[in-house]
């Protein structure tokens, strides 16, 4: 049975006031919480055994059918250390598990593409970001990261500040599989990782997850995109909220995403 784990222990302070009750997993997308919208979409195409790590307001999960994991030191560290506060759920996996922030939406065939493409690690890559950055930032370039390929499609680079728009050849978008056979190997790399060491100026718990992929890619790892064209959306602020619903309020929002209910 493939797998998900939603990490959604963060706060969310960029939401408030809609955070003030609840986590930003939670928080309302057109009538919907994100991580409800999350779960329908994996019970539809077959993943049924779904775990969420939880941390701010981690009580408010107690509703859905799903196992939890309390990452208690939620408002100091990031997603890496959310990922492996789960580790029994990932020893535990029969066949391939996905890995999900918990602010991101996306349609089921987006999923499906993740789903059907190989490689040691997969991630969700947008190759019309530019559509949402716009939108959301003056600048696109000021909140994008780079994303470079090898020869042979694999991701080389990720997560770095790009200096110009040729450095970014999709965007990373938090939706990540993992293969069967690679799960005790990764936990096995976290554990060897140097806790003393910055990653990319951050302290080994507070580590970016796109700094613990670029370390994988740069150990040998086959980390591969699947390419979408939007169809996913990225919840940081109550701006974006509000940019959202205002779109779906005026029959424009599906260009970026349609929502399946």
């Amino acid at each position: 049975m493939k797998s998900c784990l939603i990490l959604a222990a963060g706060e969310g302070k960029r939401l408030q006031p809609l955070t003030k009750d609840s986590p930003k997993g939670l928080v309302s997308l057109i009538g919907k919480s994100l991580i409800s919208r999350q779960i329908n979409n994996l019970n539809t195409l077959g993943i049924k055994n779904i775990a969420i790590v939880t941390g701010y307001k981690a009580e408010k999960f107690n509703t859905f059918q799903c196992k939890t994991f309390y990452n208690k030191f939620f408002n100091i560290t990031n997603m890496v250390e959310s990922l492996f506060i789960a580790r029994s759920f990932l020893e535990s996996a029969q066949e391939d598990i996905f890995i999900s922030y918990g602010d991101i939406v996306y349609e089921k065939k987006n999923l499906q593409i993740v789903m059907d493409t190989p490689g040691d690690i997969v991630v969700m890559v947008d190759d019309s970001w530019v559509d949402l950055w716009s939108l959301r930032n003056e600048d696109p370039l000021n909140d994008a990261e780079t994303l470079k390929y090898g020869e042979k499609g694999q991701i080389i680079e990720l997560g770095k500040k790009p200096k110009s728009m040729n450095e970014i050849k999709g965007q990373y978008t938090g939706l990540i599989k993992i293969s069967y056979h690679k799960i005790k190997e990764l936990i096995d790399f976290y554990d060897q990782i140097n806790r003393s060491l910055l990653y990319d100026g951050r302290s080994f718990k507070q580590m970016y997850m796109t700094s613990f992929l670029q370390l994988l890619i740069e150990a040998g790892w086959k980390i591969m995109p699947a390419k979408v064209n939007n169809g996913w959306l990225e919840v940081d602020t109550v701006k974006d909220i509000q940019l959202y619903e205002r779109l779906s309020a005026e029959g424009k929002l599906d260009f970026l995403w349609k929502k399946d209910d």
